[in-house]
């Protein structure tokens, strides 16, 4: 693990400000609400992702000469205060960056892994059958080596300008004095609230006064101030080693459970030596050309960046552009039916299998795939997958196989600087609420990552590269992306929480802005549909509602409602030389973009 160089550069104390268009900062030692804002355009930078107090972390990081990669630890920092059940130091993610002095894109594989002993039959019972996916996922089982704090030093270590202890700073004052419950919190809370009650350390966090938290109260996380401020002091080492670690590993171990409940709380088997031996990987990122533009994504163990580039390979073809609402979403849920059964049976983690990732993104394999779908009928999931290292014109290569099941929570943030560096970061704990076991004494939740591993081949005929095994990775299907046009220099970069979903929603995104010319923050709020090789699409209410369903199902789709797809964010850089920061509407309770200077130049 890469330690951070300790710079002699001092970020005073942040206050959380409301930066909206015309907006004057607060006073530092004001405490203010922040007002969310979906969409934000001025110079000097930009940042969106779910939350106000996170943004307003990011930009005022900015404000002070920090650049896009301090922006973003930072504003991923204050996210594991105010959005914890979906990130924190106890899970990992995928780091996007561009360097606008070499314009060129790089990233970085934070993912957390499986323990040294972990083998195939991780999570099958005492009979060799898979568990109950609910006896998985509240488990020490299913943690795996938390990978954000070594994420942050690696890329603070590369290209930040600011000391991981002044960047921490809003965060630990965020976690000591509080923010404000809305709606959101409260009723992820609410979902969790049965598992939070049979830990001790999680109900006296979560559950203030054995109550869920109210809305529009303030809530403090005091212990996870505190384990900032270590960090701060003593760097991201003393998360994987020294006392933390031991009380990291403690809880896995032996997790915690209050007297007299009824759960089966399986013990996990991390170790002092896997927290130790965490190291990220330098990946080279996945590129593809789409409509002229350069489209960069997370190379294994992501599936993000192969299953998107290859589904806009198959969009290709066809002018997206011309097509009525109903033809484009035809073309969209097949193009991403197909590439999610290509990423099923070659995508796992290159430590261990041989991903074709050249391959999967060659033009040659999409054609070849492409002319599955036709524009009078649907194909039928589960589909076979082709070989990308043979392809043959409506080829498969092999027997078909379901998609198994990933949790659907996570978060994204976006950040940009007046040099023009961004940042695509997305980050996890997994399921809502993670693991539900809190480190006694720390502040934070700890993830459980694991069960994206498949459980047990979803057919045992059909090679599964994603089984669990020792030092592993599991299969993400997390998507930070940054376009850069034919001159290198950025034109757009998202990504999204949502599981599986993630990859559907900045494809529909990326198609959104560049095929149907949509405004960013349109393009995110547009009604959302989801193909992940399964016998039915996913339909947001807005589309389940309406007459287009009708014509879908008359061509041979068939639906489900799902009430929310995703919680996307981006930015993008005008032609002007201004930034937009973009946001959900109402999703997640709406998302939060803020610019440096909203209005003028600096």
């Amino acid at each position: 693990m890469r330690r951070s160089h300790v710079r002699n550069v001092s970020l005073t104390a942040v206050a959380v400000t409301v930066l909206s268009v015309g907006a004057a900062a607060p006073p530092p030692t004001e405490r203010t609400t922040p007002v969310k804002e979906p969409v934000a355009v001025g110079h000097g930078g930009a940042v969106a992702s779910v939350d106000p107090d996170a943004s307003a972390a990011g930009i005022e990081v900015l404000r002070r000469g920090g650049n896009a990669v301090d922006a973003a630890v930072a504003t991923a920092a204050a996210l594991g205060v105010t959005e914890p059940y979906s990130a924190g130091i106890g899970g990992g993610g995928y780091f996007v960056y561009y360097d606008a002095k070499t314009r060129t894109v790089h990233t970085i594989d934070g993912r957390e892994t499986a323990p040294l002993s972990a083998d195939a039959s991780l999570f099958l019972d005492e009979n060799g059958k898979p568990l109950p996916f609910e006896e998985g996922m509240t488990s020490g089982l299913s943690v795996g080596t938390p990978g954000t704090p070594a994420t942050w030093d690696t890329a603070l270590d590369a290209w930040g300008s600011k000391s991981l202890r002044d960047l921490l700073k809003p965060a630990e004052r965020l976690a000591r004095d509080g923010f404000t419950v809305d709606a959101t919190f409260r009723s992820q809370t609410q979902a969790n609230e049965a598992r939070f009650r049979d830990f001790p350390a999680t109900a006296g966090l979560f559950l203030p006064g054995g109550r869920l938290p109210v809305v529009g109260s303030t809530f403090k996380n005091p212990d996870l101030a505190r384990t900032y401020e270590k960090l701060g002091r003593q760097g991201v080492g003393a998360m994987y080693r020294g006392e933390l670690a031991r009380d990291i590993v403690r809880t896995v171990r032996n997790p915690p459970v209050r007297d007299g409940a009824t759960r089966n709380v399986r013990s996990g088997d991390l170790t002092e030596r896997d927290l130790a031996r965490y190291e990220t990987v330098w990946r080279k990122p996945t590129k593809m050309s789409y409509r002229g533009l350069d489209v960069y994504g997370m190379a294994p163990s992501s599936s993000g960046g192969t299953t998107v580039g290859e589904a806009l390979n198959i969009l290709e073809r066809t002018d997206l552009s011309a097509l009525s609402k109903e033809q484009y979403l035809h073309r969209f849920i097949e193009a991403s039916r197909v590439s999610f059964a290509d990423r099923g049976r070659w995508v796992g983690d290159p430590a261990f299998e041989d991903v074709p990732v050249k391959g999967l993104l060659s033009q040659r394999f999409a054609d070849s795939r492409a002319c599955l779908i036709r524009d009078d009928a649907v194909l039928k999931s589960p589909l076979a997958p082709g070989d990308p290292r043979r392809p043959k014109p409506c080829g498969t290569g092999g027997k078909a196989a379901p998609t198994t099941y990933e949790g659907e929570n996570t978060t994204h943030l976006t950040a940009s600087d007046k040099w023009g560096n961004v940042v695509a970061y997305t980050l996890t704990i997994e399921s809502t609420g993670g693991s539900g076991i809190t480190v006694p004494g720390r502040g934070f939740l700890l993830n459980n990552e694991l069960t994206d591993f498949s459980f047990a081949p979803a057919d045992p005929a059909v090679h599964d590269p994603n089984l669990p095994g020792p030092g592993k990775r599991p299969r993400s299907s997390m998507s930070p992306t940054i376009v850069l046009d034919h001159r290198d220099r950025p034109v757009l970069a998202l990504g999204s929480p949502g599981g599986a979903t993630i990859i559907t929603t900045v494809l529909q995104t990326l198609t959104g802005v560049v095929d149907r010319d949509l405004p960013l923050v349109e393009a995110i709020a547009a009604p959302r549909a989801s193909q992940r090789n399964q016998p039915t699409t996913e339909l947001e209410p807005a589309l389940y509602d309406s007459p287009l369903r009708a014509r879908l199902e008359a061509l041979g789709h068939a639906f489900r409602e799902n009430p929310e797809i995703g919680a996307a964010t981006g930015v993008q850089r005008l032609p002007d030389g201004r930034w937009l920061a973009a946001a959900e509407k109402t999703r997640r309770g709406g998302g939060s973009a803020m610019v440096v200077h909203p209005a003028g130049r600096p």
